[in-house]
């Protein structure tokens, strides 16, 4: 027969590991917040990223259909309209401002870009704001590249800056 003992292993319980992985958690959360501008950071960088991509699509539909496809803002409002019916908004806390050709304004307060059937597009910039980060998409007009970077504080324009 085996002798009854009582015999405690040098391990961790449940109940220690679970308290080290929500610190850890905690304080990771923390560090994101930090370094990369809470949740406006985040808020902006998602805008960027989804008006960069109707962009895009704008553009890869205009090349494979064949006809010209258009993209509007309307920054007041911060709402956009793609093709085949998409449509968006862009946060509140997020400054919004376009600039591209006056001849292809729908109404007044909104702007416009145009992609053609060869790529090529009328130009744009829309610019996205919030506290002290200023984001650019730019619309290249000869290509209809799509770009997107930060712009460097220096270098915002008054009518953008938050």
């Amino acid at each position: 027969m085996w002798p009854i003992t009582s015999v405690r292993s040098g391990g961790f319980s449940l109940l220690e590991m679970l308290l080290v992985v929500l610190l850890i958690a905690s304080v990771s959360a923390l560090a994101v917040a930090s370094l990369g501008g809470g949740m406006d950071g985040w808020r902006l960088r998602a805008a960027v990223r989804d008006v960069g991509s109707e962009l895009r699509h704008a553009r890869a539909r205009a090349l494979a259909s064949g006809q010209q496809q258009r993209f509007t803002i309307t920054p007041a409002a911060r709402a956009w309209h793609g093709i085949n019916g998409r449509k968006g908004t862009v946060h509140e806390r997020i400054g919004v401002t376009f600039t591209g050709a006056r001849a292809l304004q729908p109404d007044e307060g909104e702007g416009a870009i145009v992609f053609f059937a060869d790529g090529a597009s009328s130009g744009g910039r829309i610019d996205l704001a919030i506290r002290d980060s200023v984001w650019r998409i730019d619309v290249a007009w000869l290509t209809g590249e799509v770009r997107s970077f930060r712009v460097p504080a220096e270098q915002v324009p008054a009518e953008v800056a938050p």
